[in-house]
């Protein structure tokens, strides 16, 4: 491995970090350098073991109909919350954590399940089970909980595992 590849393991991320350093610090001047640099450099080397070596694709067109259904979710779920926020009074949610037993298992799968909780509102990612049997989530409103466990494993899980695994 040569000693460029050792120093900047993800180039990418590196170029990435620095700019958004920049970017977050409103300016370039020295300081600013000074830091976006060390930050570019030191974060990719100490988040290796995070980063995924190989997330192999297994179904394009699975995955393209999952990313337009959780794009339909997202503004489904922000006109519904947004709804529920504005009729507070009269239009309370059934808010409390529901457990979601899961069958998948792959880290980029599990990985996407997460990114895609956190961005539809109304469901936040509380907790995964250490062995990865069961998902924490805490949701905004319920109704039938067995009905919402398994149309989040329709919808979401279902899906992730054809595609990763």
């Amino acid at each position: 491995m040569s000693v460029l590849r050792r120093l900047v393991p993800a180039p990418a991320l590196s170029l990435v970090l620095f700019a958004l350093w920049l970017l977050l610090a409103r300016g370039a001047a020295p300081a600013d350098l000074l830091v976006a640099a060390i930050v570019a450099l030191a974060v990719p080397p100490l988040t290796t073991r995070l980063r995924l070596v190989h997330a192999p694709l297994k179904r394009p067109a699975t995955a393209l109909r999952f990313a337009m259904r959780v794009m339909v979710d997202v503004v489904a779920s922000n006109i519904e919350v947004g709804l529920d926020v504005v009729f507070f009074r009269t239009r309370k949610p059934d808010s409390h954590f529901v457990v979601v037993p899961l069958e998948l298992r792959d880290p980029a799968g599990l990985a996407m399940l997460a990114l895609v909780t956190t961005i539809v509102p109304g469901t936040v990612w509380s907790e995964l089970a250490v062995d990865r049997s069961s998902l924490l989530l805490h949701v905004w409103n319920v109704g039938d909980e067995a009905a919402f466990v398994a149309r989040y494993k329709q919808r979401y899980e279902s899906p992730l595992r054809e595609i990763f695994e």
